[in-house]
C-alpha cells in the first residue's frame, strides 16, 4: 500500500512540475501590469493607433507601450499593420491566435469580480465588528 502511494506522489510530482512550467510559460508571455489590459484594450475596441492605445490603456508611457506592443507582437498575439501614405499610420490589432486566451480572460474577469467581492465584505464585516 505504501509503495503505491509513494508511486501516485512521484506521478503527481511530474505533472505538477509540467503545470508549473506550463504556468510559468504563460505568465511569462502574458504576465506584468500592461499585457493582459492592452490585449482587453484592443479585443473591445477593435485596431488602434499608438496614441489611441496609450489613451486607452491608463498610466502607461510611451516606451513602455511600445515595449509591450513588440513584445505581444513577437508572441503571435498582436500585429502591427503600416498604412503607407504622409503621415505613415500604424494600426496595432489582434491575431486569430489572441482568440486563444479567451477562456484565460473570462477565468480571469470570474475570479477578480468574486475576489473584489470577498474582500470587500470582509471589510464591511471587519469594519461593523469595530462599532
Amino acid at each position: 500500500m505504501e509503495t503505491q502511494v509513494a508511486e501516485k506522489r512521484h506521478a503527481s510530482s511530474k505533472e505538477c512540475a509540467a503545470r508549473l512550467s506550463a504556468i510559468h510559460d504563460a505568465i511569462y508571455v502574458i504576465g506584468g501590469k500592461w499585457k493582459l489590459k492592452i490585449i482587453i484594450v484592443l479585443r473591445e475596441e477593435g485596431s488602434k493607433r499608438f496614441n489611441e492605445l496609450q489613451r486607452l490603456v491608463s498610466g502607461i508611457s510611451a516606451r513602455v507601450l511600445s515595449n509591450e506592443l513588440r513584445e505581444l507582437e513577437l508572441n503571435g498575439f498582436v500585429r502591427r499593420k503600416v498604412f503607407d501614405g504622409r503621415p505613415v499610420i500604424v494600426e496595432y490589432e489582434l491575431t486569430e491566435y489572441s482568440d486563444t486566451l479567451s477562456e484565460v480572460l473570462h477565468a480571469l474577469n470570474s475570479w477578480g469580480t468574486m475576489h473584489r467581492s470577498k474582500i470587500r465584505s470582509e471589510m464591511q464585516a471587519a469594519a461593523q465588528s469595530d462599532k
